[in-house]
C-alpha cells in the first residue's frame, strides 16, 4: 500500500527550509519532465484512428439480439468512447457461421470486429477455432490482459477463458466471453479505450 509523503519532507532537522533556490529548481525540472512527456504522449497518440466503426457478433443459441445483455454492454461501452456501432449480428455456435459472420461484417466496412460468446473450454465453445485462422497477426497482449483482470475477480478460473484478438488485413478482431461480467471487463477496460490506438498502428 502506498504511503502519503510526510509534509516536514524538504527541511532539515532543525526544521528549516532547505531554500528557494532548490524549489524553484525543483519545480522547473518537474516542469519540464511533464512538457516532455506531454510530447511523448502526443506522438505516441499521432496516428490514433478516431471514430472507429464497430461490428459485435453475438455467438450464441439461446440468445436473441432483443436478449443480448452481453453484446448491449460491449455496445455501450464503445460508443460511451466515441466509436460507433455500425452493425449487429447473431450466430448459432457452429464454425463456418461464425467464420462466415465475421468476414461478412469486414466486407461491410467496419473497422473491428467484436464477438462475445463461444471462448471457453466445452466442446461447443467453437468462436475461437473458428476465427484464429482468419488472423494474419496475433494480439496476444489482449487475451493476457484480460485473463489477467479476469483473475483478480474470479481467481484461477480465469484460465477457463480463451478470450483472443488478432489482425485481419487492416482491421481488428477481438473474441470476449459471453458473460456479461467478462464481456464488461473486456470492453471497457480494454477495447474501447485502445481500439483507436491499436488500429492506428495496424494502419501505419
Amino acid at each position: 500500500m502506498g504511503h502519503d509523503h510526510d509534509e516536514t519532507t524538504g527541511h532539515d532537522e532543525a526544521g528549516h527550509s532547505h531554500g528557494e533556490h532548490d524549489h524553484g529548481e525543483h519545480e522547473h525540472d518537474s516542469d519540464h519532465g511533464q512538457s516532455h512527456a506531454e510530447h511523448t504522449h502526443d506522438g505516441h497518440h499521432a496516428h490514433d484512428a478516431e471514430g472507429v466503426e464497430i461490428g459485435v457478433l453475438t455467438v450464441s443459441t439461446s440468445r436473441t439480439l432483443d436478449d443480448d445483455p452481453a453484446g448491449d454492454i460491449i455496445a455501450a461501452a464503445c460508443e460511451d468512447a466515441g466509436h460507433e456501432i455500425a452493425e449487429r449480428r447473431l450466430v448459432a455456435d457452429e464454425m463456418d457461421a461464425i467464420e462466415d459472420a465475421v468476414a461478412a461484417l469486414l466486407d461491410d466496412g467496419v473497422d473491428v470486429v467484436l464477438t462475445t460468446g463461444g471462448t471457453g473450454l466445452t466442446p461447443d465453445d467453437v468462436t475461437v477455432d473458428a476465427i484464429e485462422p482468419l488472423f494474419d497477426r496475433p494480439v496476444p497482449g489482449f487475451g493476457e490482459l484480460f485473463r489477467w483482470l479476469s483473475y483478480e475477480e474470479v481467481g484461477p478460473m480465469a484460465m477457463a477463458s480463451r478470450a483472443t484478438a488478432g489482425v485481419v488485413d487492416d482491421r481488428l478482431v477481438f473474441c470476449l466471453p459471453g458473460s456479461e461480467n467478462a464481456a464488461r471487463t473486456g470492453a471497457e477496460k480494454l477495447v474501447a479505450p485502445a481500439v483507436g490506438h491499436l488500429l492506428g498502428l495496424v494502419r501505419r
